[in-house]
């Protein structure tokens, strides 16, 4: 088990500068060119690999310009095209509401307000985070998914289980600047080393901090606690 540093605060601050030597580019990645692209590839990506979002989006997107084109084509059409995505069914249902809102309400353009994207189907603050922050260029919080929180319970940052307040602990913990690199940066090690179910602890970075670090002890990764 590592030795975490003395507060949450300088904890979280020694993870991102760590995280951001290791990960000097990380970024989103999932393929888009417009704000439309980007939510229904958000959209998709819930409990779905990057990787085959982008494989059935590269066909996807020249056939669906246009929230309009969603909404003509309809959620049986969509789910077939998307039939590889996991939940394709319940997935082409929120797609085609959302566009179907965003075609009546905001002339076919993807909003630009966290309040105004929460109100579309399938869309939470995590999926308007990603919307606003890299369709819309507006941070206003901390785009928590699986990876964020894992690896901020393992490491000590938050107790929380619940989504929308480990995303408050964070924003009280993460300086804003970092709000939008974070999800990345903790994305990128969950994928590489902090694993689900074979974190690579002996290879990992933070494994000296890490409280759920495996090489001196039995650890409950689930919950990021030490047992036994």
């Amino acid at each position: 088990m590592g030795t975490p540093r003395s507060t949450r605060a300088e904890q979280t601050a020694e993870v991102i500068d760590r995280l951001y030597e290791e990960y000097p580019d990380t970024t989103i990645s999932l393929d888009f060119d417009t704000r439309l692209e980007l939510l229904v590839a958000v959209i998709l990506s819930a409990q779905c690999t990057d990787e085959r979002v982008n494989e059935v989006t590269s066909d996807l997107f020249e056939t669906y310009e246009t929230a309009g084109d969603y909404v003509a084509a309809g959620e049986d059409e969509l789910a077939e095209d998307i039939g590889s995505i996991t939940y394709p069914n319940q997935k082409a249902g929120w797609i085609v509401s959302a566009c179907e809102t965003i075609v009546a309400e905001h002339g076919g353009e993807v909003p630009d307000t966290m309040d105004e994207l929460t109100d579309l189907s399938g869309v939470g603050r995590k999926t308007a985070n990603v919307v606003l922050q890299h369709g819309h260029d507006v941070v206003e919080g901390i785009a928590v998914d699986t990876h964020v929180i894992r690896l901020s319970r393992r490491l000590g940052l938050t107790e929380e289980t619940n989504q929308g307040k480990i995303e408050s602990e964070l924003m009280d913990l993460v300086p804003e600047d970092d709000w939008q690199a974070f999800t990345h940066l903790l994305i990128s090690h969950g994928r590489a080393t902090c694993t689900a179910r074979n974190p690579d602890c002996a290879d990992c970075v933070l494994e000296d901090i890490c409280p759920s670090s495996r090489l001196d002890s039995e650890v409950d990764l689930a919950s990021g606690e030490a047992w036994g």
